[in-house]
């Protein structure tokens, strides 16, 4: 061993102290009020293109290490198309049409915190409000998200005769016209809507109209009468008494209102969306999510509007980590509160025994990356919903059909060991990546008045559902799925425990998979022929435990193709606040369910 003279020692020292404050230099935190360049709350200026400079500025002079707060302040900021950024997103669950306009588009940014200070985004046209993509240790708090122009019409029956059709009075608020061959459209900068179909509300309660599910409505031949109303003799609904607020909506779902993709370490907190033209917030390939108090919300009591999101209010597409939802609140939208999923491929070809094809089926589900070397996959027989043979790994994989993964809908997957010899297209396969499919923690939320239904959950890691209020979801509260046939959407559950919730009065309309308030609801075209089990398995299964159920009809639980369910510790209370209507007449309905305990 050498030794070192002291004066050797010395200039080491002093050496450690100069890279020590280099390092603090390095990561300084930097502040950015978007006043002091010309972005001023309140104003109505477009705040588009100034944002697009800001960012561009705060690129140029960041360094690496920096931490980096752009700040805004109480009040109104305006966004328009005009002077936003463009942007080719492929979009998990949504239309995939591009370019996009993008408000605030975030991208590639390492420790960066955006503070609202109480803001409210609105913005103007049809656009994607915020993207966050390509970041790490990333935070979005304090502002809401809102349209000046929602795509939804709301109108007012003021009559409703099975004969001369239907009066009805669009909001103030809804630009409208009759086109020139007679049809109702609502409009606005650079699109319009002609609605086919929507969802009946109660006037005073804002819950959605008890057995309506969706309603067409028919605008042919419609002509504008006095004071601002129309005449739809076409449109003839019994169930849309005078005084009920009719919401119309289209079939279109460009773009959510916050886009997260790729990004590690995101935290969202006290932030409100209360339009958006798809879903609240849809989130792909992205590892460790947070959401404190996140909401997908009307605007207080006294919003005159009774709708928020087009779709979903959260949706997790192919994530990783771990997904916490907390104390939030989700009414008003036509979707559910939250889904969790990845999605499945379909194998369409097997070039060798070591290779596939496989393709995004779903057709707004694709055009963005499904997997990378070295993920862990598994095979799916798609009509009985049966895994085949052991788990794989990915050894590479690559798009097929282009020449990069943006937009594709097919990779070449080769994996790391020979595949079974049953693995074909003929035989009906999908691909599930267990690689990305996140834990996640669902608590202490409020769920009430939207369409179809609460919470649906398709993640083999644990997930944990306690302490919400699920009040008057229209459809099934719970949701556990999986679908190899038709929405692609993986996949099996195997440690669910849903505990301490309230249920109060689910399942007022009739949707996809809503056979009871909890409905454990695989798509399995072929049950009869199935020998292993979708849900649970050994050392997992679902517990349902400790949850208050108010409910005016008779179905609970209902559950298919599960080992392991739990129902212990719960309480049933009957009202009368509707009259009982599903088909479904049992409390517990059980298809194919093994090592099932109900009690107490």
């Amino acid at each position: 061993m050498n030794a070192h003279s002291p004066g050797k020692i010395s200039l080491l020292l002093v050496w450690c102290f100069l890279c020590a404050g280099l390092s603090v230099r390095a990561q300084e935190t930097r502040v950015y009020d978007v006043a002091y360049y010309g972005l001023k709350a309140g104003s109505p200026k477009n705040a588009s293109p100034l944002l697009q400079k800001l960012l561009d500025k705060v690129k140029e002079e960041c360094r690496e290490g920096d931490s980096i707060v752009i700040r805004f302040h109480e009040g109104t900021y305006n966004f328009y198309e005009k002077g936003s950024a463009e942007r080719e997103y492929y979009i998990s669950n949504h239309d995939q049409d591009n370019p996009k306009h993008v408000g605030l588009p975030l991208e590639g940014f390492r420790r960066l915190t955006v503070d609202g200070g109480g803001a409210s985004f609105v913005f103007h046209g049809r656009m994607l409000p915020v993207s966050l993509l390509r970041s790490e240790g990333c935070t979005l708090k304090n502002f809401s998200i809102d349209f000046a122009n929602p795509h939804i019409a709301q109108v007012e029956i003021i009559s409703s005769d099975p004969q001369r059709g239907i009066i009805f009075r669009p909001a103030p608020w809804v630009k409208w016209r009759i086109g020139k061959d007679s049809v109702f459209e609502a409009y606005g900068g650079g699109w319009t809507v002609r609605h086919s179909w929507g969802i009946p509300f109660e006037k005073e309660t804002r819950r959605i109209v008890h057995n309506a599910g969706d309603r067409g409505c028919n605008t042919k031949g419609a002509r504008a009468i006095k004071k601002g109303m129309v005449l739809a003799p076409e449109w003839k609904d019994e169930k849309l008494t005078p005084g009920t607020i009719f919401v119309m909506r289209g079939w279109g779902r460009p773009a959510p209102g916050l886009f997260l993709s790729h990004n590690t370490d995101t935290r969202l907190e006290n932030i409100q969306v209360h339009y958006a033209e798809g879903m609240g917030l849809l989130a792909q390939l992205c590892e460790n999510i947070t959401l404190e108090r996140f909401s997908v919300c009307l605007k207080g009591d006294d919003d005159p509007r009774y709708f928020t999101t087009q779709a979903d209010a959260t949706h997790f597409s192919g994530c990783k980590g771990r997904i916490v939802s907390r104390n939030g609140l989700y009414e008003g939208m036509m979707d559910d509160a939250i889904n969790v999923h990845g999605t499945y491929l379909k194998v369409i070809a097997r070039p060798d025994d070591r290779t596939l094809v496989a393709r995004y089926m779903h057709d707004q589900a694709w055009g963005f990356e499904w997997g990378r070397a070295g993920d862990e996959v598994q095979f799916v027989r798609s009509r009985t919903m049966e895994t085949v043979g052991a788990a794989n790994v990915i050894d590479s994989i690559r798009p097929y059909d282009k020449s990069a993964v943006k937009g594709a809908r097919e990779f070449a997957i080769t994996f790391r060991r020979p595949l079974e010899a049953g693995i074909t297209p003929e035989a009906g396969f999908g691909i599930e990546n267990l690689t990305w499919a996140p834990e996640v923690e669902f608590t202490g939320n409020l769920i009430r008045n939207n369409r179809a239904r609460g919470a649906l959950f398709s993640t083999p890691r644990p997930t944990l559902v306690e302490g919400n209020t699920f009040d008057h979801t229209s459809g099934t509260a719970i949701l556990l799925c999986g679908d190899c046939n038709g929405w692609y959407e993986t996949g099996a559950c195997r440690n669910v425990v849903i505990r301490g919730n309230r249920f109060i009065n689910a399942l007022t309309s009739l949707y996809q998979f809503t056979n009871a308030v909890i409905s454990i609801y695989p798509e399995i075209p072929e049950l009869d022929k199935q020998q292993a089990y979708f849900h649970g398995g050994p050392g997992g299964g679902i517990v349902i435990e400790q949850n208050e159920f108010d409910t005016f009809d008779a179905p609970i639980l209902y559950a298919k193709s599960v080992d392991g369910l739990v129902f212990r510790n719960n309480t049933i209370r009957t009202n009368t606040e509707y009259p009982p209507f599903h088909p479904n007449r049992s409390r517990f309905l059980l298809e194919r369910v093994t090592n099932v305990s109900i009690s107490e």
